[in-house]
């Protein structure tokens, strides 16, 4: 007797529709995080028609805006994107944990798979590393989530 074959999706864009949500907050490095995203977009066969790029103020702004997005039946998935680097006071540990916990309730909310692509570092240095064009780049990895949760949510039986 074999073993069942897991359900996985893929990774194509092409007739999927999706939104990413990025922060202007840090945005030297959430435009490289956004770049990663449209390149893997592009890169999977998506039509740039059926991507939707809303821009927030901040991160903290993410997950309100994610959860409208996500209700409005529209998206197949959210993407979100910022940067949050620690600083000299406590504000970091509110809006990072803020963020993600609101991302999170957004996807459990709605049904809807939201990508978290945002950096919580605690330097310019390490968000670079992690926004590079040609390697390591956290917006492209969200994108690619993403298309995989939405192929896999299509797979799976309805709730």
């Amino acid at each position: 007797m074999s073993d069942p074959k897991p359900l996985e999706g893929a990774h194509e864009a092409a007739g999927r529709r999706v939104a990413v949500v990025a922060a202007r907050f840090n945005e030297f490095i959430v435009e490289r995080l956004l770049q990663g995203a449209v390149g893997v977009w592009h890169s999977r066969g998506g039509d740039p028609a059926r991507l939707t790029i809303a821009r927030v103020p901040g991160a903290f702004e993410l997950p309100v805006t994610v959860r409208r997005l996500a209700m409005s039946a529209r998206y197949d998935a959210v993407v979100a994107l910022g940067c949050v680097i620690r600083g000299e006071t406590p504000h970091f540990d509110y809006v990072a944990g803020e963020c993600a916990r609101g991302l999170q309730l957004a996807a459990l909310e709605t049904g809807v798979p939201v990508a978290f692509g945002v950096l919580t570092v605690e330097n310019a240095e390490q968000a670079l590393a992690r926004a590079t064009e040609d390697g390591d780049n956290k917006g492209a990895e969200a994108m690619e989530t993403a298309l995989e949760m939405a192929d896999l949510f299509v797979r799976l039986p309805a709730a």
